[in-house]
């Protein structure tokens, strides 16, 4: 069996999130830039969670059903280069959203497929999953500093040349992927039945979703929220870069020391830590509060998402690796941000922001709530287990 390579998948990490940095941060400038109404550019991004539930699941079953990664990569890394060319070639606003769904078809499984390969390239390897993802950390960071600054000094029509450019980059790094499944055997659909059907991994990601909802509200309505404080655009990019750097440190300790503790309850503290960010920013009318809160996305989503992935792997085996990895995602992305965005949007509109965080605030502490009891079940079934076992051994003894 071929050995995965370091510098491959760092690359492939690093050049995925410059590209999801540039979605984030400069799609919707030049959408703004060609005419297009606040709506039409909130209808372009709405499409990606709804897409993405599908797609992450259709993308992870093949992989799985194949037992390959690579060759899937690089299909979608084809896809995104032929929508995105084609996106910015349009002035239409209904083919513009037909390409834009295509698009995200394409776009939104690499990051699960992604996540699939670095945790099982670090548990062949024993090395850890952070090392690896925090090289995504740091393309994010780079491409809204560099990026943003070199179309400060030309224009927001640069946006086309540079998404093309990072595509082509990671496409690139798909042909230094290498398929280290081949040992498992082809996935058996009744088999991956019984996993993704099991309590366990339902209650798991029942309190993922809770935890999630309360992210994505912020993902969503954070810019909003920081325009009615009086921010300007600077600010509004400077609180996107704090959270992605305030990760890094996080991630490397994880890296180094997050096997000495228990999944569930550091996901429970990253819950608190939600709350706690949340209610910051709900009671806060200054912008400095608010970036503050930011760089605490390294203890809430540096924690969370390390560890949810961690628990993850340990409860799926690795020959339904890929669809487990898209379940999570279609949870924690697709569900949550469709919830986040439907319900989020009427609650702003009718309410404030003020209230809004305040329930991001409350789903936090119930999800932590939720993880420190599902821990607690979990040690007292595993307790009578042991008890059984123990009692049947004296017995034959």
């Amino acid at each position: 069996m071929k050995k995965q390579n370091d510098f491959v998948l760092r690359g492939f990490t690093f050049s995925y999130y410059m590209m999801m940095a540039i979605i984030a941060s400069f799609f919707p400038l030049y959408f703004d830039s060609r005419g297009y109404s606040k709506a039409e550019i909130g209808l372009l991004y709405s499409i990606g969670p709804m897409v993405s539930i599908f797609a992450n699941l259709a993308w992870g079953f093949a992989s799985d059903r194949l037992q390959k990664i690579k060759p899937i990569m690089i299909t979608l890394y084809v896809g995104q280069l032929v929508f995105v060319v084609s996106m910015f070639g349009t002035d239409s606003f209904t083919v513009l959203y037909a390409l834009m769904a295509g698009f995200y078809f394409f776009q939104q499984p690499a990051q699960s497929l992604n996540d699939s390969q670095l945790l099982l390239h670090a548990s062949q390897t024993g090395k850890s999953y952070s090392s690896f993802r925090i090289f995504g950390s740091i393309g994010f960071a780079f491409s809204a500093l560099f990026f943003g600054l070199l179309i400060k000094e030309t224009n927001i029509g640069l946006t086309s040349s540079i998404s093309i450019a990072v595509i082509v980059i990671g496409l690139i790094f798909t042909f230094g992927l290498v398929d280290t499944r081949v040992a498992y055997s082809k996935m058996d659909f009744k088999g991956m039945g019984k996993v993704i059907g099991s309590p366990r991994l339902l209650i798991f990601l029942l309190l993922v979703l809770i935890m999630s909802i309360s992210h994505r509200i912020n993902d969503g309505f954070l810019a909003l929220h920081l325009r009615e404080l009086g921010a300007s655009d600077m600010t509004v990019g400077t609180a996107m870069m704090l959270s992605s750097l305030s990760e890094i440190p996080v991630f490397f300790l994880l890296g180094k020391y997050g096997n000495r503790y228990k999944e569930l309850p550091l996901l429970a503290i990253a819950g608190l830590m939600y709350a706690i960010r949340f209610l910051i920013v709900s009671l806060s009318d200054q912008t400095g509060w608010v970036l503050f809160a930011q760089t605490m996305h390294s203890v809430t989503f540096g924690i969370f998402f390390v560890t949810a992935l961690r628990y993850l792997a340990q409860i799926i085996p690795d020959e339904y690796r890929a669809s487990g990895q898209a379940i999570f995602a279609v949870t924690w992305s697709g569900l949550a941000g469709i919830i986040s965005g439907r319900f989020g949007g009427l609650i702003y509109a009718d309410y404030g922001s003020t209230v809004l965080y305040g329930i991001g605030s409350g789903l936090a502490v119930a999800a932590a709530a939720g993880f420190l009891v599902f821990h607690a079940r979990l040690n007292a079934l595993e307790a009578r287990l042991t008890a059984i076992s123990t009692k049947k051994e004296d017995s034959h003894a």
